[in-house]
């Protein structure tokens, strides 16, 4: 397969990250907004997170033994319908008010996100000259950081009402007045999902009717024995595991801090949280420079202990100024996911699959450490909550340490 032929297949490739980095991001919107229509505290709201990325752990390999056998085409179309169809189940979930329903729903779009990931990311990383494979991933990354910026944006305008009932309004309610207020909160996410589906599912017949190519794994990289034996690769795993934790956590409390540290209303927050996302976003075209010039593994590293430095800073301040440094989070993140995956995968040949099944499994962290942060909120306060992602961030210090050795070496999925 010659590189030039792969640029149309790049362009679709790259629109997938578009699609998974909307969906996931709005659950920062989904949170105080379902905590509100579903009256939920602080740890029931975090399963919002849970139902979307327990997905990953539980269909992550079988998405990987699904593309080894109908290949990547096959499991981003299956991706792309699963996503469709649990956005249209949001309708009637809203119409019962039913948090259960809106958690099922949730986790079958994450289940298609998960085949949409498995595939996608080492697709790209093989697609195209293998020395510039982690810089692939990062540019094509730079799309989900797009994304990102806008979910926020467009999910407080359309779903967000701006209205947060106090406890004494709540209570001078009447029963029928309540019920008519929540029903009235819930149902505003109904066009949203409809819309969303509909664009999943053309985009699904898009690509099933555009030949794409199937790249072959370098059968001259022979991985023998067990995957699990592949020390970077698990060291890997559990960087991703901690790192997503932490991303998911800095993301979904943000307007629930913005409004209890500052005093910003949700609809604001939801804007300052779109802001964040642009640095986010602009993080990964950034990052993907500085790479040109700085071994991926060192960046990674300076960026964790910025990171870390400034969520202390966030922790440690009141107002606006600690709403600013996790801002200013999002910048130094932007890297870390794509960074990781490539470092991970890197050198595994035949095996390239079956280590990103298992690294796209490890995204169950970010189901694991929201539910921990959202019981550090309720038992102190949603300040101290954030020493959670403050501490998982070692793991990806540590990681990018044991990685900087290799720095020389070409970094890519296929060598």
């Amino acid at each position: 397969m010659k590189t030039h032929n792969n640029g149309f297949a790049i362009i679709l490739i790259t629109s997938l990250f578009f699609l998974w980095g909307f969906a996931l991001n709005l659950n920062p919107i989904l949170i105080p907004h379902l905590k509100k229509a579903c009256q939920l505290s602080d740890t029931q709201s975090a399963f919002i997170d849970s139902a979307s990325y327990i997905a990953y752990f539980l269909l992550a390999i079988p998405a990987g033994k699904f593309m080894n056998r109908f290949g990547y085409k096959g499991g981003i179309i299956l991706g792309l319908l699963l996503f469709a169809f649990g956005a249209f189940l949001f309708f009637p979930a809203a119409a019962t008010r039913s948090y259960a329903f809106f958690l099922s729903a949730l986790f079958i779009i994450a289940s298609g996100l998960a085949f949409l990931e498995t595939a996608a990311n080492p697709y790209m990383t093989v697609l195209g000259d293998p020395a510039t494979g982690t810089q692939r991933l990062n540019f094509a990354q730079s799309f989900n950081g797009l994304a990102a910026f806008l979910a926020p944006l467009i999910g407080g305008r359309f779903i967000l009402s701006g209205k947060t009932l106090s406890a004494q309004e709540e209570a001078g309610m009447t029963a029928g007045q309540l019920n008519d207020y929540l029903n009235k909160e819930a149902s505003s996410v109904q066009i949203p999902y409809i819309v969303i589906g509909i664009v999943v599912l053309m985009v699904a017949l898009f690509l099933w009717r555009t030949p794409l190519p199937e790249i072959k794994e370098d059968d001259s990289l022979e991985v023998e024995g067990s995957i699990v034996k592949e020390k970077n690769l698990m060291l890997g795993v559990l960087a991703q595991f901690f790192y997503v934790g932490a991303q998911v956590c800095i993301s979904s409390f943000f307007i629930r801090f913005s409004e209890r540290v500052a005093g910003i209303d949700e609809v604001s927050a939801a804007y300052y949280l779109s802001g964040a996302l642009l640095g986010f976003m602009l993080g990964r075209f950034v990052g993907t420079f500085l790479m040109k010039f700085i071994a991926p593994p060192r960046l990674l590293a300076v960026y964790s202990v910025i990171v870390m430095s400034l969520l202390l800073v966030a922790i440690s301040t009141n107002g606006k100024a600690s709403v600013y440094a996790l801002i200013a989070v999002q910048f130094f993140l932007s890297i870390m996911f794509p960074t990781i995956f490539a470092l991970s995968v890197r050198g595994l040949g035949t095996k390239t699959k079956e280590g990103s099944s298992l690294v796209i499994m490890s995204i169950v962290g970010g189901a694991v450490f929201p539910v921990i942060m959202g019981r550090v909120s309720d038992a102190s306060n949603i300040q101290a909550a954030y020493l959670v992602p403050a501490v998982c961030l070692l793991m990806v210090l540590y990681f990018a340490i044991k990685n900087i050795s290799v720095g020389s070496v070409q970094l890519s999925a296929a060598h």
